[in-house]
C-alpha cells in the first residue's frame, strides 16, 4: 500500500470519526413524532377536566371520541405498583378503572394483574417522562383492557379537584399523518444543503484566484455542547465583528436558558442547527469522490443498523437513535441535534405539549458533504452551469421526498440516509459518466493539482 493511499484512508477514517462525534448521538432519520397520545376525561357530575395520557395502539384500542368512550368509576391504588395481584382485593376494582404507580415490573404484568382482578381500565401514574407502554408481540393479545400512562402530578391535581369520586373516560381523537410541518422540514433541509454546498464552492473559487483575500470570519454556534460559539480566523477585530459575535453569543445563551420552552425555542434551535450544518459542510472538505463513496456508504450502514436492528436488542423495542434524540426519560432533556418544527395540525397541543416533526443533522450534513464536493468540482472544471452541484441538489430533494413518502405510508420513522445516499451518489456518478469525466471526478483534488500546474 502506497503512502498516498494510506494517507487518504486515514483521512476517510478521520472524517468518519469527526462526523460520528457530531452527528452520531442523534436520531439520524426523518421522523414525525406521533406519540400515541390520548385524552383522559375526568368528571364528578358537575366538574370536568381533561389530561394527557400516552397509550399504545397495539394494546386494546381506545375510542375515537368522548361520546363513544365508556365511563367507569376510578379506584385509586397509587400505594401499589400492582406487580402482585394479591396486593388488591378483586371486589374493590371489579368493573372499575384502576390507577397504580409505575415501576418495578413490566407494563404487561401490571395489565394482566389488573385484568385478572376484573378492572376495566388500567392507568399507570408516572413520576418520569411519559413513554409509549410497550411489550412483546405475544403479550399484546393477552391484555384485553385499555392501558395508558398519565403524569403523577396530573393525578394529584385531579385528586384535589375531584376528591375520591371520579368518573373517567379515555379516548384518542384521530389525527392526520400529513402535516404542513413536513414541508417546513423539507424546506429547511434543502435550503441548508444548497447554501452549504454553494458556500463551499465559493470558497474554493476564491482559493484558486490570485487575489483571494485571506480575511475570513468563521462563526460557530456552539451552545450545542461544541458548536454555537464563534471563532475568528485570519482577520482583524472590527466593530462589525464584535457586534456579530455579541448577537451570536446572545442567541446561543438564550437557547441554553430557555431550551425546554417548547412554544418558541424551536425557532432558535433550528437557526443554530442551520448555522452548525453550514459550518460543518464548509469546514470538512472531502477531497475526491472515492472518499465520498466510502464515507457515505459507511454512515448509511451505521444509520440503518441503529434504526432497524437495535430495536431487536432494546427492552422496549425502540431504536437507540430514537431514544437518544427524544431525550432520557428521567431528565426530560433532549439533545439539540435535530431540526424541530411543531405539528400544526396536532389536536393535543394544550394537554400533552407540542408535537414535533424532526430531522437529524446527519440527514443534512452527510449528503451535504457530497453536495459540497460537487460544488468544488464544478469550480475545478470551470463549469458555468454548475452541473454537478445542481444535479446533486436535485437528487437530494428527490431523496427527501421519497423518505417522507415512505414514512407517511409506513407510519414509522425512516433512516433518511437509506434513500439520500443512493440518490446522491448514483446521480453524481451518472453525471460524471455522461460527461466523460468519471476519472477526474473520482480523483478529485489530484485532478485539481494537475489543473494548477497547467
Amino acid at each position: 500500500m502506497s503512502s498516498a493511499t494510506l494517507f487518504r484512508l486515514l483521512k476517510v477514517l478521520r472524517c468518519v470519526q469527526v462526523t460520528l462525534v457530531f452527528i452520531a448521538p442523534q436520531q439520524a432519520l426523518c421522523w414525525v413524532i406521533t406519540c400515541q397520545e390520548a385524552i383522559l376525561h375526568i368528571s364528578n357530575g358537575g366538574t370536568e377536566r381533561e389530561y394527557c395520557i400516552v397509550h399504545n395502539h397495539s394494546w386494546t384500542p381506545l375510542a375515537t371520541s368522548l361520546d363513544d368512550a365508556k365511563q367507569y368509576p376510578l379506584v385509586t391504588m397509587t400505594s401499589t405498583v400492582l406487580c402482585n395481584a394479591s396486593e388488591i382485593t378483586p371486589d374493590v376494582v371489579k368493573g372499575k378503572a384502576l390507577v397504580v404507580m409505575r415501576g418495578d415490573c413490566d407494563f404487561s404484568q401490571k395489565a394482566l394483574n389488573a385484568q385478572n382482578l376484573g378492572a376495566t381500565t388500567l392507568l399507570i401514574a408516572s413520576n418520569k417522562s411519559l413513554i409509549t407502554p410497550s411489550a412483546n408481540d405475544s403479550e399484546y393479545s393477552k391484555v384485553q383492557i385499555p392501558l395508558a400512562l398519565m403524569r403523577y402530578r396530573d393525578f394529584l391535581e385531579a385528586q384535589q379537584v375531584f376528591g375520591k369520586e371520579m368518573q373517567v373516560r379515555l379516548y384518542a381523537p384521530p389525527h392526520s399523518k400529513i402535516d404542513p410541518s413536513i414541508a417546513v422540514i423539507l424546506l429547511i433541509s434543502i435550503v441548508t444543503v444548497v447554501l452549504g454546498g454553494y458556500w463551499s464552492g465559493a470558497c474554493e473559487s476564491h482559493s484558486l484566484t490570485e487575489h483571494a483575500t485571506a480575511a475570513r470570519v468563521f462563526v460557530f454556534f456552539s451552545m450545542f455542547s461544541v458548536s454555537s460559539s464563534f471563532s475568528v480566523r485570519n482577520c482583524n477585530i472590527s466593530v462589525r465583528s464584535l457586534i456579530l459575535a455579541a448577537v451570536c453569543i446572545t442567541i446561543a445563551v438564550i437557547w441554553g436558558v430557555y431550551r425546554n420552552e417548547e412554544r418558541w425555542i424551536w425557532i432558535l434551535q433550528d437557526l443554530l442547527g442551520i448555522a452548525f450544518c453550514l459550518n460543518f459542510m464548509k469546514t470538512i472538505s472531502l477531497s475526491n469522490f472515492k472518499i465520498c463513496v466510502i464515507l457515505l456508504s459507511l454512515l448509511l450502514v451505521y444509520d440503518v443498523f441503529f434504526v432497524f436492528i437495535t430495536p431487536f436488542f432494546t427492552k422496549n423495542g425502540v431504536s437507540i437513535m430514537v431514544q437518544v434524540a427524544l431525550g432520557p426519560d428521567a431528565s426530560g432533556e433532549k439533545l439539540p441535534v435535530v431540526m424541530r418544527v411543531p405539528r400544526f395540525s396536532a389536536w393535543a397541543q394544550n394537554l400533552c405539549g407540542m408535537q414535533f416533526s424532526i430531522l437529524g443533522y446527519g440527514d443534512i450534513i452527510v449528503p451535504g458533504l457530497l453536495v459540497a464536493y460537487c460544488s468544488r468540482f464544478d469550480v475545478w472544471i470551470n463549469s458555468s452551469k454548475k452541473i454537478y452541484f445542481v444535479s446533486c441538489c436535485i437528487a437530494y430533494l428527490l431523496g427527501m421526498i421519497l423518505t417522507f413518502a415512505v414514512m407517511l405510508l409506513s407510519g414509522m420513522g425512516q433512516p433518511a440516509l437509506l434513500y439520500l445516499v443512493p440518490f446522491t451518489l448514483i446521480t453524481s456518478a451518472v453525471v460524471a459518466g455522461c460527461r466523460g469525466e468519471i476519472k477526474q471526478f473520482w480523483s478529485g483534488t489530484t485532478y485539481r493539482h494537475i489543473l494548477n500546474i497547467y
